[in-house]
């Protein structure tokens, strides 16, 4: 069972996982390539599976990350219990970290932030990524929280459903009488788009919702959400803005909506580690709270 699994082996297969080799692992322990070494095999024996890809740098198995977010939860709790009994750093926070898609940073997430109480203080370290991505780095223990667009709990966590985040597809209106004079799946499909990054399949699905085969023409990669609003509404393409980031340029006459009838409903969901952390719980309340007028239900 978990709990019968030496703590010493535990963090040391955490340290080799950090530090990428056997010797950077000893070297951050302060002990022996040897004893690194030997401490990893005991622990694999112990659980009767491999645990690390020998590879440089090594790599967590599928086992073998489970044992490493058992470590890090492990140090977690070992971190909150320092800052009770005041043994821990010298700002005295306690430090969540938390996967987050770019939209979500870009139009509500930090008004979350801004409702966690700071009394006992709380840092806060974010990783972006895309929110069909954000639940592997949950998966392999680098975050205690993600806002993810996946139902299905990683293993050790709880998940929740936040809301559906709206997207419009909108172009400037130049745009708009240059190139999507005809039928707008045919339109979409040659005309030049905007993407976040080359993993970013929205547009491509929304024209295939259309009719279509999928967005073609010249594709523009904008790896930040202000920058693709801003993009969209500056003529280079068209593209799925953020309901939020929209409006105000509809307003403006800067962008049109192209398929009213059509908006793009991404569903969010919140999962984190089942640990028992006040400063976890603070940050849940505040995300799950904000979520609730943020997005749509």
């Amino acid at each position: 069972m978990i709990s019968e699994l030496p703590l010493d082996q535990v963090r040391t297969l955490l340290a080799v996982v950090d530090e990428g080799t056997f010797d950077a692992a000893a070297a951050a322990l302060h002990v022996t390539p040897s004893a690194v070494s030997q401490r990893v095999k005991a622990l694999e024996q112990r659980t009767g599976r491999v645990l690390l890809v020998r590879t440089k740098p090594v790599r967590p198995t599928e086992s073998g990350q489970v044992v490493v977010r058992y470590a890090r939860q492990l140090a977690r709790l070992e971190r909150d219990a320092h800052a009770a009994l005041g043994m821990g750093p010298d700002d005295g926070a306690t430090r969540v970290t938390a996967a987050v898609n770019a939209d979500s940073l870009a139009t509500w997430f930090l008004d979350a932030l801004a409702r966690v109480p700071q009394r006992p203080p709380i840092a806060f370290e974010l990783h972006r990524e895309d929110e069909t991505r954000t639940a592997e780095l949950l998966r392999e223990g680098l975050v205690m929280a993600a806002v993810t667009s996946s139902p299905e709990a990683v293993a050790g966590c709880s998940v929740r459903a936040l809301g559906r985040m709206r997207y419009l597809a909108a172009a400037h209106p130049d745009f708009v009488r240059e190139h999507l004079d005809g039928p707008l799946a045919q339109g979409l499909a040659r005309a030049p788009v905007m993407t976040f990054d080359r993993s970013d399949a929205l547009q491509d699905a929304f024209v295939r919702e259309l009719g279509g085969a999928g967005a073609g023409g010249v594709r523009h990669a904008m790896p930040t959400s202000d920058g693709f609003a801003a993009s969209v509404a500056a003529g280079l393409g068209w593209g799925l803005v953020p309901e939020a980031q929209a409006a105000p340029l509809l307003s403006a006459g800067r962008l049109v909506e192209l398929a009213p009838q059509r908006p793009v409903d991404v569903p969010l969901y919140w999962q984190q580690w089942k640990l028992d952390s006040p400063a976890l719980a603070a940050v849940t309340e505040a995300v799950t709270a904000t979520a609730a007028t943020a997005l749509r239900r």
